[in-house]
């Protein structure tokens, strides 16, 4: 098993892909330690409960979790808040920005963490890795459980619509493996102290934006940056859903035969080829690890208008300078054809137990405690929002302008590519987001990126489990 987990953890990082859409399969993954596991039998979560109650003296519940913009803090509260409702058990915390590059090595040595909370779509594809292998306990009897605390169910406590994808159910069987954590509407930042300067209007179609572009270029200000071409996933998304609507959207997270050559495909690889024009200079040069904050700096500095992203992103500015008069703006994506609505995808986290836990039973009750209102106003003190119904209400300041992005109008786009078996040397998240450097260098046609992304589409189609 080690010899196995390791050489799976080092394809994980060329095999790259996302999940959470609409496809799949009806291979529910079988793990060691869950062969007599039933996960259709709801009446799992009572034994659960019941186990842990008579055994909580002296447990140990091991916990990893990627502390990004959100930061460590909240989760060592979270950890002496779960300890302090669980008399007798002892949460040891791993959370650290760079994750994988821990409990990696702990995964291959045999000594996987009880819990993690590590989303999809990560460069190191560590959760992707273990999915496609099927090295993770079904969540599903967790859903079932009483959140800790309360007389309500994890379900019933969690937004409806967030456990209907593959972002949460993987092989789209029906099981849940993946638990959502904190969820963020994702659209385009930009100054809106520079829009009352200059007296712009806020563009709401992709011609405005085009006028726009060219309005600013004059003042020697850009219409566009990224981060990184990541942040292409939630953007390029909305701009699918928003060609062809929410049948066509799904083809392409399940690699219809085509699907990548149709006029809707089209429209939207054309508009990033000519957003690419009105893309800030500097750009593509600091699209990486080290230097993505330094694209996010120029819509802070008005060299750059746009910037598409999630709410973390003020968090991760908050220390930065900015242009005198700079206010936070935020905005969906504009709708690709006329008439249409604009659109934001909405991106969430997930949280995770390997087959290997140790404690699989705490770690259960540790999902379900996320979910407790006790849990969510710590989370929520970072920034950090968790798909509870009403949580958005009592929000302030800038979150509360980004998490009222629906109430404006847009429409929610949830999901991504549906997981497949392994093919070597072939990611969708490569073929499609990656290459946007090359295009937006000149270093790759428009035509060119579009034929790469439906070649890897079929290959990955012929992948799909049965």
């Amino acid at each position: 098993m080690k010899r196995k987990l390791m050489s799976l953890l080092l394809a994980g990082a060329m095999t790259a892909t996302l999940f959470a859409g609409c496809g799949g399969s009806d291979d529910a993954p079988a793990t060691d330690s869950n062969t007599d596991n039933n996960v259709e039998d709801t009446s799992a979560s009572d034994d659960v409960a019941d186990d842990v109650s008579d055994e909580a003296e002296g447990q140990v519940l091991k916990v990893a979790a990627f502390a990004g913009g959100y930061g460590e803090e909240m989760w060592n509260e979270v950890a002496a808040a779960f300890e302090a409702s669980h008399p007798g058990v002892t949460v040891e915390m791993t959370a650290n920005s760079q994750l994988e590059d821990i409990i990696g090595p702990q995964i291959q040595a045999g000594d996987a963490p009880d819990v993690v909370h590590l989303a999809t779509g990560r460069e190191a594809a560590l959760t992707e890795t273990l999915t496609r292998e099927k090295l993770l306990l079904p969540l599903t009897d967790v859903l079932d459980m009483t959140v800790p605390g309360e007389d309500v169910t994890v379900k019933d406590k969690i937004i409806p619509g967030f456990l209907d994808t593959l972002g949460t159910n993987p092989y789209n069987d029906g099981v849940t493996y993946y638990a959502p954590m904190f969820y963020s509407p994702c659209g385009l930042f930009y100054n809106a102290g520079l829009f009352k300067e200059k007296g712009w209007d806020i563009p709401t179609t992709w011609d405005e934006m085009w006028e726009l572009g060219d309005k600013a270029a004059a003042e020697g200000i850009a219409l566009f940056t990224y981060p990184t071409t990541g942040y292409f996933d939630a953007f390029t998304f909305a701009l699918l859903s928003s060609a062809g609507g929410s049948d066509f959207y799904n083809k392409c997270m399940t690699y219809e035969d085509g699907i990548w050559e149709s006029a809707e495909a089209t429209s939207v690889f054309e508009l990033v080829g000519k957003l690419a024009s009105y893309t800030e200079s500097s750009t593509v040069a600091n699209a990486n690890g080290d230097g993505f904050t330094k694209n996010q700096q120029l819509i802070l500095d008005n060299k750059a208008i746009f910037c598409p992203n999630g709410t973390w992103l003020p968090g991760e500015m908050a220390d930065a300078e900015r242009a005198e008069g700079f206010e936070w703006g935020f905005m969906a994506v504009p709708a690709v054809n006329e008439g249409g609505n604009s659109v934001s995808f909405t991106f969430f986290e997930q949280m995770w137990i390997p087959s290997e836990a140790q404690n699989p039973d705490m770690a259960k009750e540790w999902i379900a405690y996320m979910y407790s209102d006790e849990a969510a106003a710590i989370f929520a003190k970072a920034g950090a929002v968790q798909p509870i119904p009403g949580m958005s209400d009592s929000l302030e300041g800038d979150n509360k302008l980004f998490y009222s992005i629906y109430d404006d109008g847009a429409t929610a786009v949830m999901g991504g590519f549906a997981t497949t078996d392994p093919v070597e040397g072939v990611s969708i998240a490569d073929s499609l987001f990656a290459t946007v450097d090359s295009v937006v260098s000149g270093d790759v046609a428009v035509a060119d990126w579009q034929a790469s992304v439906e070649e890897a589409s079929d290959k990955l189609r012929e992948a799909m489990p049965e």
